[in-house]
This record gives C-alpha cells, structure tokens and sequence, in this order.
C-alpha cells in the first residue's frame, strides 16, 4: 500500500522521497554494501565505460524495437478513425477523444469526467463508453495510452528529439518546471467545467485537436499545437506532457494498479543513469540511482508511460516488462 501511495505522490507531482536505511530490506542493504566495496566500485565503473566506448551497446545506437512498436501502434488507431470517415466504412466514428467502435461506445476518461461536470448529468452512453476504455488501459498499463496511442505524443517526441540533438550542440538548454503545475491545472481546469459549464479543456487540449484535424482536416487551432512543439524544441523539454496534460494524469491512477507493470532489479544495475537520459518522466526511475532502491525489485510508479525507453537503454536488462504479482517477463 505505501508503494502505492508513494507512486500516486509522484503522480501529483511530488518529490522522489529518500528511504532511511531503515526502510530498506535487508538484501537490498548487503547488495549496497557489496557495490560498495572498493573493487566492485572499480570493476561497476570499468563495465560502464566498456559500455560506453562500445557502439552496439550506447543508447544512440539502440534498435529502438519499443519506439517502432509505439509508433506503428499510434499512426494505426488514428489511421482508423481518418480511413472509417473517408470510407464511411463506420468501423469506428467519431474522434479519439469520444467514438464508437463497431457501435459500441468509447469514451477518453478526461473528456468523460469534463463533460459531466460541465453538463451536470451523468449519459448512460458515456458512462459505458467510460468503463470499456477504463478497463482497456487498466489492463495495458494506465498511461501506456500517451505513448500507444496518443496522436499528440507523437509529434512531441519527434520535436524532443530535435530539442534533444539542439540542446547536445549548444544551441539550446531546458528549462524544468515545477510538475505539481499539472496537478494544479488538473484542478483548474475541474473547476472551469464545473463552473463555466464548457469544457474548457477540450478547447485547448492538442490531443483532441489534432484527432479532429487528421479526420475531418486540420483548422485555426492547429495553430496552438504549432506554438506548443516550439515551445518543446526550443524551451521546455516535452512541455505539455509533463507539466500540463491532465488526461495523462487520468490515466496516471490507473496506472498506479495496473497488471503490466515495468520492473527494475537491483543486482542487475550498474547505475550508469542512461534510463533516466531517456525517460519522459525520469523521477519514475529514482531507483535506478545508486544506493536510492530499497528493495531488490521494485515497480516503477503510476506515471510511468510503458514506453520501453529505459529497457532498451539498459544495456544490463535491469528493467523489463513483466505481469505484477508474476515473474514472467512480457
């Protein structure tokens, strides 16, 4: 339960919390000293530079086998919507935001809980449309929506890697937020719905924005997700994602009891940081540091994306996909 809870505190923006030594296992705390014994200090920053110097195994050099996956995954649940209008094949109609699928109803979490607070009624439609996608990514992951399917994580991530290759040239820096600013416009934009009666959020959000302009052609509000990716390639690394966005904090509470789950294995870990390097929301993986863990194998908290970033930056194999409560690996 604690694990839970200190996942949620992350969630809501919350700062990775340090275990007193106490609070450690007792294998967690012999494996520490292990690591820390003089020689095994020297031969943990030997194999890391090995790793380093050596092409095949540095993060640049990655198959990106997760990445094409995600991508492949993104492009072909929006292709649905854009090839059923175009067709009028009627597979699925609607937007990624509210849809039927084959008829039956679909329904974003957010948008659900902004549209009943906005109209202060509760639609059996939308409250069947709400449970299905619930339990779709209850069971892959929570927020495995931002990376899997979201249209807009999409172009944010091809503008975090122009960010990233500018920010390696000097040409630009990033500058952090606060990440309790999305717990705080979660709230905002609650009580906008609640009180205006409009939901407000939808109006802005490039989620539904660019789900709309890929099925029924693009508009005067594409105009404000351009603003946003310059935003993120030239000033805050992934901006919206993680200092704005509350559907990936709707999914973020899924996530935090979801089955599949990333999990981290200490003995594995040589500590290196080339997960955090490359993770969209890199407090998840605080304990990948050294002497941070607590214990031998521990989850990854609920806004953790399931992107697969971090295992294919882990020359070790210290992260996986695996089923909770199983030691199967996915």
């Amino acid at each position: 339960m604690r694990g839970i809870v200190d996942s949620l505190r992350l969630l809501l923006g919350g700062a990775p919390r340090k275990q007193s030594r106490e609070e450690f296992s007792d294998a967690a705390q012999e494996l520490h000293a292990h690591k820390a014994l003089p020689e095994q200090r020297k031969e943990r920053i030997a194999k890391i530079r090995e790793e380093l110097a050596e092409p095949t195994l540095s993060f640049t050099h990655k198959s990106f086998k997760w990445r094409k996956w995600r991508w492949t995954s993104i492009i072909v649940i929006n292709l649905m919507f854009v090839v059923s209008f175009y067709y009028d094949v009627q597979l699925v109609e609607g937007a990624l935001t509210a849809s039927r699928f084959v008829g039956f109803h679909m329904a974003d979490l957010n948008s659900a809980l902004q549209i009943t607070l906005a109209h202060k009624q509760i639609v059996i439609n939308l409250v069947i449309g709400t449970v299905t996608v619930g339990i779709l990514w209850w069971l892959v992951g929570g927020r495995a929506f931002c990376s899997w399917a979201c249209p807009y994580h999409l172009v944010s991530e091809w503008a975090e890697m122009m960010h990233i290759w500018m920010a390696g040239k000097g040409w630009i820096k990033d500058h952090p937020l606060d990440r309790r600013m999305r717990t705080v416009l979660y709230v905002i934009f609650i009580l906008l719905a609640l009180i205006t009666g409009y939901t407000v959020f939808e109006s802005i959000s490039p989620v539904g924005i660019l789900s709309r302009a890929l099925i029924y052609g693009g508009g005067v509000a594409l105009t404000w997700v351009g603003a946003l990716l310059f935003i993120e390639v030239f000033l805050v690394r992934r901006f919206w994602c993680r200092y704005v966005c509350p559907i990936g904090m709707t999914y973020g509470f899924l996530g935090s009891v979801s089955p599949v789950i990333v999990e981290y294995t200490l003995p594995d870990c040589l500590h290196e940081g080339e997960c955090r390097k490359v993770c969209l929301v890199p407090h998840v993986l605080e304990m990948t540091k050294k002497n941070r863990a607590e214990d031998t194998a521990l989850t990854l908290g609920a806004d953790c994306t399931r992107c697969g970033m971090c295992i294919e930056a882990c020359p070790t194999g210290a992260l996986n996909f695996k089923l909770r409560g199983t030691g199967g690996l996915l």
